[in-house]
């Protein structure tokens, strides 16, 4: 974390562009005070036009205030100097944003759509999974193991007596008969699955599907493309989020999706949201890269394709995978039916923070540049609050006698560091 967000409490930090506000930057600690007999001046900068804004500042006690009026959504500087005669004896910047109306009133959730637990393939148990997601910083998860929708309904109901504001959703990793396509189902009411018990039944629909589809791929292609058409339609019945995974995932010598199938996937869209990075390793990369080539090509088309970023990850103590991918969404709340409102609308952006590396964003260029001042000036915050309720968490689990109180004291906390740093919405 940036000292600075340590020495200084600065709020709000993100502004409503068009709307008079006034900043309070207040030092925390004698080291970070301005010196005996300085004088102050202070400026603050568009950082997309350069221009300077007018300002009305004040010092009250040690607190600057510091009033104006950000004229459009950009990121400004505010850039207070210090001077006693000629000499510059401290110098601050502070990092603010202004968002126009749609996007101010939301607020920036941070959440995996697709993990596993040792229910199927992973090493944790779904609760611990679930812990281990707010410990570094996500505000919902849903554990999607193969074939299993009572694991996440397990992670879920681990922490239903006791207070956390993690949002634990329902999910699996869905797996239809003789189809290589994997299917995230997340937050969906019902199991897809489970619908797989009986395949005459099944096999039916897939043909009932199957005849309308006005798609040219060979016959096995078509009835996999009308497999997965069937599942997006029942995940999308049961209010899920129908997340088409990996589509260059390389299994074998060959991608796990042809490029006939992936051709017919983007130019139709049976999917909800496109899981464009996530789950690879280091030596894997070239499959993220060449889904957000694809992504982008196909949007350059004019078509709609939500993207979200995931883990996938097998282990929550590997080092790898976990915390590498994730999805930031913008909406009121981290409440399901917002996410999933959010993740349809396109307010959702994925981001690949591969450990020891500059991140990368996908999405929406407006929510991009946002969420780039977000892991700079507020997440860090955000994940260190979070971090401390995780920790609680994963100690309930064990057994800690004092975990149930120091959770209820910690619930609430993420939300009012938001409403500070937005002034209180």
């Amino acid at each position: 974390m940036d000292p600075r967000l340590r020495f200084y409490r600065v709020s709000p930090t993100v502004l409503r562009a068009g709307a008079p506000c006034t900043v309070r930057i207040e030092p925390l600690f004698e080291h970070v005070t301005t010196p005996d007999g300085a004088s102050l001046d202070t400026v603050v900068a568009e950082k997309d036009t350069r221009r300077r804004c007018v300002v009305d500042v004040k010092r009250k006690g040690g607190v600057l205030e510091v009033s104006f009026t950000p004229a459009t959504e950009q990121e400004y500087e505010v850039i207070v100097t210090a001077t006693r005669g000629d000499e510059t004896v401290r110098r601050e910047e502070f990092a603010l944003y202004a968002l126009e109306a749609d996007l101010y009133e939301l607020r920036p959730w941070k959440g995996d759509f697709h993990i596993h637990s040792n229910r199927s393939d992973g090493r944790e148990t779904p609760a611990y999974v679930a812990a281990a997601c707010r410990r570094i910083g996500l505000d919902f998860m849903a554990l999607t193991d193969h074939r299993q929708y009572e694991p996440s309904l397990e992670a879920r109901d681990a922490f239903a007596q006791v207070a956390t504001d993690l949002r634990t959703f329902p999910g699996e990793e869905v797996h239809p008969p003789d189809n290589p396509v994997h299917i995230v189902n997340f937050g969906g009411t019902r199991s897809i699955n489970a619908m797989f018990a009986d395949p005459a039944v099944y096999e039916s629909e897939i043909e009932a599907v199957e005849a309308v589809l006005d798609v040219e791929l060979p016959p096995s292609e078509k009835r996999t493309f009308a497999s997965c058409v069937w599942v997006f339609d029942r995940i999308r019945e049961a209010d899920g989020i129908g997340v088409l995974c990996h589509p260059y995932w390389i299994t074998g010598d060959a991608y796990n999706i042809s490029e006939p199938l992936q051709a017919a996937f983007y130019a139709r869209c049976p999917f909800d949201a496109l899981e464009i990075v996530g789950g690879f390793y280091r030596h894997q990369m070239e499959s993220n890269a060449l889904a957000v080539a694809r992504w982008q090509e196909e949007r350059s088309k004019g078509r709609r394709m939500p993207v979200v970023g995931v883990s996938d990850a097998h282990g929550c103590e590997r080092g790898e995978l976990f915390g590498w991918y994730y999805s930031i969404v913008f909406a009121p709340t981290p409440d399901f039916a917002d996410v999933r409102r959010a993740v349809l609308d396109e307010r959702c952006v994925a981001v690949e923070a591969v450990e020891g590396e500059f991140p990368r964003l996908y999405g929406p260029f407006r929510l991009v540049k946002f969420a780039y001042f977000l892991l700079r000036e507020i997440f860090p915050l955000h994940d260190e609050l979070c971090a401390e309720e995780g920790r609680w968490m994963r100690e309930f689990l064990a057994g800690e006698a004092h975990a149930p109180n120091r959770l209820v004291a910690l619930q609430g906390r993420t939300l009012a560091l938001y409403n500070r740093l937005w002034g209180g919405g």
